[in-house]
């Protein structure tokens, strides 16, 4: 199994504070796929907002639903629990 250095919600300064604390309002906790971009919490940043801008922007032409589905169906068919 894979082992990955992280910062725990509860040490996290800074920008990586920030993010966590946001995470947190979001979703009830900091999860795993989060967690293990810590050490560059820059990195992190411009995931989330990837993220945000892919799932939830009204510029795209399908719905939430069918891209949460979409998402459901790639990580199923590679076999990720995310």
């Amino acid at each position: 199994m894979a082992w990955i250095s992280t910062i725990a919600p509860g040490e996290a300064t800074g920008l990586l504070k920030r993010l966590y604390d946001e995470a947190v309002a979001r979703a009830g906790k900091v999860f795993n796929v989060l967690s293990i971009q810590s050490l560059r919490p820059e990195v992190l940043e411009a995931g989330v907002a990837l993220y945000q801008e892919l799932m939830l922007s009204p510029k795209s032409p399908l719905s939430r639903a069918q891209r949460e589905m979409i998402a459901v169906a790639v990580s199923r068919v590679n076999d990720c629990d995310y």
